[in-house]
């Protein structure tokens, strides 16, 4: 349910802001939409970050160190990343620290779920990584997209440019 949440949370916001964007005089680009709703996940979970410290902290090893520090911490880095990807200098570089971001946290979720860890619907085990694999690999690519990434284009680019022999 909280997965469910969490993908409306991206998605209406993006819809409204569609929707504004077509019946008004208002322009809203693609990217800009996608960075509200990336801002509002964001903000959101870093809360919760704040509010569920010790929910967060049984998702992580018990292996590793300073978990709950480590919790509040990230928190302050969604809630940076929240408000830095609207910072025009920092917006790329923002993007890709929340994508290297992203990819850090799938693990505890995939040791969440395989330990039924009661939060976030991780106590479903590992069915929910068919639903949340997906889910995290989405948000990498919302991130991609509202920050203005190209990694992929540029080389698509240079080798169309370059002459063949």
């Amino acid at each position: 349910m909280q997965l469910l949440f969490l993908f409306l949370l991206l998605v209406v916001p993006y819809i409204v802001l569609t929707l504004v964007d077509r019946f008004s005089g208002l322009r809203i680009s693609a990217r800009a939409r996608a960075r509200v709703s990336l801002s509002l996940f964001f903000l959101f979970t870093a809360i919760g970050h704040f509010i569920k410290t010790s929910e967060m902290t049984a998702m992580l090893p018990p292996a590793i160190p300073y978990r709950v520090e480590l919790i509040y911490i990230t928190g302050v880095l969604e809630f940076l990343g929240a408000i830095a990807v609207w910072i025009r200098g920092l917006k790329k570089l923002t993007g890709v620290c929340l994508i290297l971001l992203l990819i850090g946290v799938l693990p505890s979720n995939i040791y969440s779920a395989i330990n039924h860890v009661e939060f976030g619907g991780h106590g479903a085990g590992p069915a929910y990584l068919l639903f949340r694999v997906p889910f995290q690999l989405f948000l990498i690519w919302l991130a991609y997209f509202a920050t203005d990434q190209h990694w992929f284009q540029g080389r698509r680019e240079k080798r169309e440019s370059s002459p063949t022999h």
